[in-house]
């Protein structure tokens, strides 16, 4: 069970702190306990889940050394690939919703080379794929920050002076 105050990873919101645990009625009128989660970058929004959801993915943030881990192998991780558009928007979000920090970098990888083939080409990303992208870097960064004590926008750069 997590405490007020860890950093999680919840689904494809990406990271949150546990604001608070409360105990309340369901819809079953049981007591159920919940954590209330705020994301990490957006103080807007609140989540509520129970403790016990079988349903989301929550894990802890990567440790320092798990992302320095993770960077390391970045240049050998296989982006993922798909035989046509509809498939490959299908394995996109099914990766993005592993709410797995590897899968989000092959996710990333496998895009960033298709922009660079459009570009090359004089075309954009398309619409959907780019909003897979951005959502995977969000979550990516959002935690690499976490673990590393830095700002979102400093993480693209630290990976840059990092990956050999």
């Amino acid at each position: 069970m997590y405490k007020i105050n860890d950093y999680v990873v919840y689904g494809s919101t990406g990271s949150c702190e546990i604001v608070d645990i409360v105990m309340e009625k369901d819809i079953s009128n049981n007591d159920t306990e919940y954590y209330v989660l705020q994301p990490a970058y957006d103080n807007n929004i609140t989540i509520k889940t129970p403790v016990n959801n079988p349903k989301v993915l929550m894990r802890p943030i990567m440790t320092k050394e798990d992302v320095l881990s993770l960077i390391a192998t970045m240049p050998e991780l296989e982006p993922i690939l798909a035989s046509d558009d509809r498939h490959k928007n299908e394995s996109y979000k099914a990766a993005l919703k592993t709410g797995q920090s590897e899968e989000w970098v092959k996710i990333i990888k496998a895009l960033y080379i298709e922009q660079q083939q459009r570009l090359e080409v004089g075309k954009k990303l398309a619409k959907a794929d780019d909003d897979i992208m951005k959502a995977a870097e969000k979550n990516l960064h959002e935690e690499f920050a976490l673990a590393l004590n830095i700002s979102p926008d400093e993480v693209h750069p630290y990976i840059l002076a990092h990956v050999h």
